[in-house]
């Protein structure tokens, strides 16, 4: 068995169907690092683990549990939240951090109710006083920056995906242990099969991307919005857009950022003919570095813009691909 160290902080790593880790596990690791001691807990199918083990030790883990069961990974949520109770067992952690994913959300509400813990949801950034583990949000579209902790047991926090950009070093030798888990037996929906569907795009998936270029209504038309993926591939961004583009028939929903469509936290966000309505923003203004291109010169967009280009899209932005080709060339 395993000595834990006392700042342990143990990191949930989300894992694909694959067997790979997801990437929300570099910046969950990287979170951990900054304030204690990373552990991350695996939960897979049988076979597996080994594998997950060392992609997590590259990306920071001291310490790995495994947990591996044949066919265990069809029951929903249920067999992760009973693994993380023998972890926090195991650990005695300061805190838990989970991605802020369908999924970790889920893991995450049943696992803090279950066990009565403290929640502390969609963090964008964690950090430690003296008194424990604090995590820090963006609320009300933007306009507020709040703390949150637990004043007693270690809090659950589950963190916004691409928000902390923290990387820990690699371990090379990771102490790996394998978690018994006694199963609860509780009612659980099961995946009995599914269907693969291959979804092949050289762009990064917008959540979670570390670049995002997001197109509005100023765009004008479906046929126009590619000056958007245009600039994104030129970047190596992923494409994104605003609701008002969404309703407008130019890209499908699951572009959407905001309030109501996926939020980001990328290291730059681009965003070009629109109008930086709060829900919108509500949604990206976390974004390190926003750059704004819109002919409004009283656009609200430019009031959180790092960047702002008053001027007409079609032609700035045509500038700019050029400018970052010849760069590159």
């Amino acid at each position: 068995m395993s000595d834990y160290a006392d700042d342990s902080i143990l990191v949930l790593v989300d894992v694909m169907p694959s067997g790979e880790l997801a990437k929300s596990a570099a910046g969950l690791l990287g979170a951990a690092a900054g304030v204690g001691t990373p552990v991350a807990l695996i939960v897979t199918e049988a076979g597996k683990g080994s594998a997950a083990a060392r992609a997590a030790a590259s990306l920071g883990a001291r310490n790995v549990l495994t947990v591996e069961s044949e066919g265990g990974t069809q029951a929903l949520t249920v067999p992760i939240v009973d693994a993380l109770g023998g972890a926090v067992e195991r650990v005695r952690p300061d805190a838990v951090l989970i991605s802020n994913s369908i999924e970790g959300r889920d893991a995450a509400g049943r696992f803090a109710a279950r066990t009565r813990s403290a929640l502390c949801v969609d963090a964008v950034g964690v950090t430690r006083d003296d008194e424990g583990v604090v995590a820090h949000h963006s609320v009300y579209g933007g306009s507020y920056n709040v703390e949150s902790a637990s004043t007693w047991g270690a809090p659950v926090i589950t963190v916004r995906q691409g928000a902390i950009s923290d990387r820990a070093e690699a371990v090379e030798e990771p102490v790996v242990e394998a978690l018994a888990v006694t199963p609860s037996d509780r009612r659980a929906a099961r995946i009995d099969a599914f269907a693969e569907a291959a979804d092949e795009s050289t762009r990064p998936e917008l959540r979670g991307a570390s670049k995002v270029v997001s197109g509005g209504r100023g765009l004008g038309s479906q046929e126009q919005f590619v000056l958007v993926e245009k600039l994104a591939d030129a970047l190596g961004a992923a494409v994104g857009a605003s609701r008002a583009a969404v309703d407008a028939g130019y890209v499908p929903q699951t572009a959407q950022v905001g309030q109501t469509g996926v939020s980001v936290s990328p290291q730059l966000y681009i965003a070009l003919g629109i109008s930086g309505a709060i829900q919108h923003r509500a949604g990206m203004q976390t974004a390190k570095a926003i750059v704004a291109i819109n002919k409004d010169p009283e656009a609200p967009i430019f009031d959180i813009a790092d960047f702002g280009v008053v001027g007409d899209l079609f032609e700035v932005v045509p500038q700019l691909i050029s400018a970052i080709e010849a760069r590159r060339s």
